[in-house]
């Protein structure tokens, strides 16, 4: 408890402060510390006067006190820092930071500031981790003052360039191991060195339907789980020429691919809600045969029935042609359930147009089919002046087992007959 001396003391200190008598106030907290010398809250105030007066050596004097009175202050020590950095004491300054992260490892300015100490004190390694660090603990926080702001983007801009610096010596370090290989092989290795290395994210299944555990969360599939794909592509040339013919003499068969329903409210979906930006012509519809059109594709139809797709009532196949027109984007998006897999057969390509699956995106090249995961967020753009068409269907996930498909085809042929609403 302060005695009444000391209150006396810090009331004429209170007063000189109103009058900006700096000199006098000084004296009057000394007196003060002179009746009670192990006040941590008193010594903290005098060490703060002392920086406000410029003398930084006698405010780490006073903070160092008052931090060692009472040790689990994390302020004492971020003002003994400050104190230190003022009186050139670069090796006081990183103990008292370090000692206020050791307090709290989530305390923002302790590690933005030990991230510039380490930063000009040339400890690059050090500083690139703390500057990461700074930047996590910095994204939960809204509102951030402009020059912390600005301070932030300098951060960004110190992590990339030492982590690109860091890439490039990693990718030459690697470069004898890789030359040579199949980029198919090592595709999974790149891909955990790229995120490793910041250079992209890792993207997970997104089901809005079943989400069928512990199947592998892969992109874009590996051409090897398709023997059949070589087939399907080398009649590209046929299906081609069917879907021009089914554009000028069956153009009342095209719709819109996005059909919201009334009162849903504005989304991603509705600049093509209702165009024909994204047109599909449909073959098979969640397992119906739409005659008209396969009367017009009978090679797209029979190719198509010759694979091994996957067959649930009402729900699979599905197979049809995706138009996309000039400067048409389809947004961001993920499928129902991982339990298929999307196969994509380029038809028209114009230059400009591309895909993107998680963080690879690839330009379709008319004639190569490729495979991917669609409850991986992907997305797709026509930057060209002219048509994109691609033949789109799905079939089962390779990494099922025949088994498993058996299993699921007969759980969604019991669901549709149960009396209760069933999950997708």
């Amino acid at each position: 408890m302060m005695t009444t001396m000391v209150e006396d003391y810090l009331r004429a200190a209170d007063g000189a402060r109103s009058r900006g008598d700096r000199a006098e106030e000084a004296r009057q907290l000394d007196a003060a510390l002179r009746q009670a010398d192990n006040s941590p809250q008193l010594l903290n105030r005098r060490g703060m006067l002392a920086l406000t007066m410029g003398q930084a050596k006698e405010a780490f004097g006073f903070f160092e006190q008052a931090a060692q009175l009472d040790p689990k202050e994390p302020a004492l020590w971020m003002n003994l820092a400050t104190a230190a950095r003022g009186a050139g004491n670069s090796d006081g300054e990183r103990r008292a930071l370090e000692q206020v992260v050791t307090l709290d490892q989530t305390h923002f300015m302790a590690q933005l500031r030990l991230a510039e100490w380490e930063e000009r004190a040339g400890e690059l390694a050090a500083a690139t981790q703390r500057w990461g660090n700074v930047l996590a603990l910095a994204s939960g926080y809204e509102d951030l003052p402009p020059a912390l702001t600005d301070r932030l983007a300098e951060a960004r801009a110190f992590v990339a360039q030492r982590m690109s610096g860091f890439a490039q010596e990693m990718d030459a370090a690697l470069q004898p191991a890789m030359e040579g290989l199949d980029p198919g092989e090592t595709r999974r290795f790149q891909a955990g060195m790229d995120r490793l290395l910041g250079r992209r994210r890792i993207y997970h299944n997104e089901c809005s339907g079943l989400h069928f555990p512990f199947l592998p969360a892969d992109e874009f599939f590996d051409r090897s789980h398709f023997p059949w794909m070589a087939k399907l592509e080398a009649k590209t040339d046929a299906i081609r020429a069917e879907l021009l013919n089914l554009l000028e003499n069956g153009d009342d068969l095209l719709r819109p691919y996005v059909r919201l329903e009334d009162g849903t409210p504005t989304n991603k979906w509705t600049a093509l809600d209702q165009s024909l930006d994204w047109g599909a012509c449909f073959l098979w519809e969640y397992g119906r045969r739409n005659d008209a059109v396969c009367d017009l594709c009978p090679e797209t139809a029979a190719i198509l029935e010759s694979l091994p797709r996957s067959d649930i009532d009402g729900r699979a196949p599905s197979a049809f042609f995706s138009l996309l027109r000039p400067h048409a984007h389809i947004p961001a998006h993920t499928g129902v359930t991982n339990i298929r897999t999307i196969i994509h057969l380029p038809l028209i390509v114009p230059p400009g147009c591309r895909f993107r699956v998680g963080g690879e995106t690839r330009a379709w090249v008319e004639g190569e089919a490729f495979a991917f995961d669609d409850t991986i967020e992907h997305e797709a753009w026509n930057d060209s002046d002219a048509l994109r068409a691609v033949l789109i269907f799905d079939v089962w996930n390779p990494h099922l087992t025949p088994l498993e498909q058996q299993l699921l085809a007969r759980y969604y042929a019991a669901a549709d007959q149960s009396s209760h609403r069933p999950p997708e």
